[in-house]
């Protein structure tokens, strides 16, 4: 079983339900016993409740998707963002039919490596044969990050998260975009590269 340390005095650890080992996603706690088992996390000090039934947590993971072509710095302030919210993050590549591929995807991968370079609790993988959901039931994750620099990415994403949510159970957690680096896109990074330049911010 793998564990989370946490460093703070007793009176300030995570307070939590009871889970048991079946439970598939945090947000099916009551009632609801999936098939899949998530990992649970084992908090180090007083691990009983007051009837002496253990408590354990599952560990959060989700998943950042992407065409990623190329990596920006958009990309890797909310990689880092969402490190630091979930217990695992997984940025994975994945085809988009209505985008002409710039890059292979093993280079793809390699930027994402190095973007990633440093988050202990992210992996990077690539999904170019299927949904989303697909890849999301498959890893057993539920929750879908996605950054968004306005109302027109956020108009493109809802839709597709109603889809996800309908499809799979699969939730979508939007993270807002750094506002010095709203302006950078992965068309605008190939355009501006194209010419020699760097984008500011």
């Amino acid at each position: 079983m793998r564990t989370r340390r946490f460093d703070g005095p007793p009176d300030e650890r995570r307070q939590g339900a009871i889970i048991p080992v079946g439970v598939r996603s945090p947000k099916r706690h009551a009632g609801h016993y999936g098939r899949e088992a998530l990992p649970l996390v084992l908090l180090p000090g007083n691990l009983t409740a007051a009837d002496g039934r253990l408590l354990v947590f599952p560990i959060m993971r989700a998943l950042f998707p992407g065409s990623f072509d190329p990596v920006t710095q958009g990309h890797q302030d909310v990689l880092r963002r969402a490190a630091l919210l979930f217990d695992e993050v997984v940025v994975c590549v994945m085809f988009n039919a209505s985008k002409t591929g710039r890059l292979p995807v093993e280079e793809r991968l390699e930027r994402l490596r190095a973007a990633a370079a440093g988050l202990g609790n992210v992996t990077v993988d690539s999904h170019t044969g299927g949904l989303l959901v697909d890849y999301c039931r498959q890893a057993g994750i539920d929750v879908v990050v996605r950054g968004v620099r306005g109302v027109r990415d956020l108009d493109y994403e809802m839709p597709m998260a109603r889809m996800n949510h309908e499809l799979a159970g699969v939730e979508t957690f939007f993270i807002a975009a750094d506002p010095a680096l709203a302006h950078i896109s992965s068309t605008l990074v190939t355009a501006v590269g194209q010419q020699d330049r760097v984008p500011e911010g």
